[in-house]
């Protein structure tokens, strides 16, 4: 049997694909494996470089397997796809993971390490809450246009809408729906 050298695994959530190489190209092996068995063969297999797409739960595999002495490799996704041939399936995405990586000019992304992992998950949350917190204003803006007032934008709803509540005569369930809004905001 040849010697893997390059190991290719196109990622799922419960099942992963592989496609281990030698040193010449040739196919060694192709499986389907589970996240249990995934690990578990990896670590009875000699170290290689072992290549995947950078998505969600590379950098925690990519952990794992340099921890098992393999040297992991991330390739963003759109430098794989133009290596895909045929119909599209999973050992097909494998195959063509093994084949973007054995490109000398090929651009890899670094593994983040947990604190690095930490910090992007609070950055995307915040990112989701600023969008919602000004999709729920303007949407407070659009009720209040419907009834005739205009408020200006921004932070300035927020703090006149009080004062704005009690001065017009809105429905009493519109006044509700703004004050649950604006709770909401806060």
């Amino acid at each position: 049997m040849n010697e893997v050298t390059l190991i290719g695994i196109d990622l799922g959530k419960h099942s992963f694909h592989l496609h281990a190489q030698d040193a010449t190209g040739r196919m060694v092996f192709r499986k389907k494996l589970s996240r249990q068995q995934l690990l578990r063969t990896l670590a009875n297999v000699p170290s290689c470089r072992v290549v995947m797409e950078a998505c969600a739960g590379s950098h925690w595999l990519a952990r794992q397997l340099a921890g098992m002495g393999h040297e992991p490799r991330l390739i963003s996704p759109q430098f794989v796809r133009p290596f895909v041939a045929g119909n599209k399936n999973d050992f097909g995405d494998a195959q063509a993971i093994c084949e973007a990586a054995c490109r000398p000019s090929m651009r890899f992304v670094s593994p983040r390490n947990e604190e690095q992992q930490t910090v992007s998950a609070l950055h995307r949350l915040r990112e989701r809450l600023v969008r919602e917190r000004t999709a729920t204003v303007n949407q407070m803006h659009g009720f209040l246009l419907e009834f005739g007032i205009s408020l200006p934008r921004g932070a300035a709803l927020m703090s006149r809408l009080p004062t704005v509540l009690d001065h017009e005569t809105l429905p009493p369930r519109l006044v509700a729906l703004v004050v649950r809004l604006r709770a909401h905001v806060h």
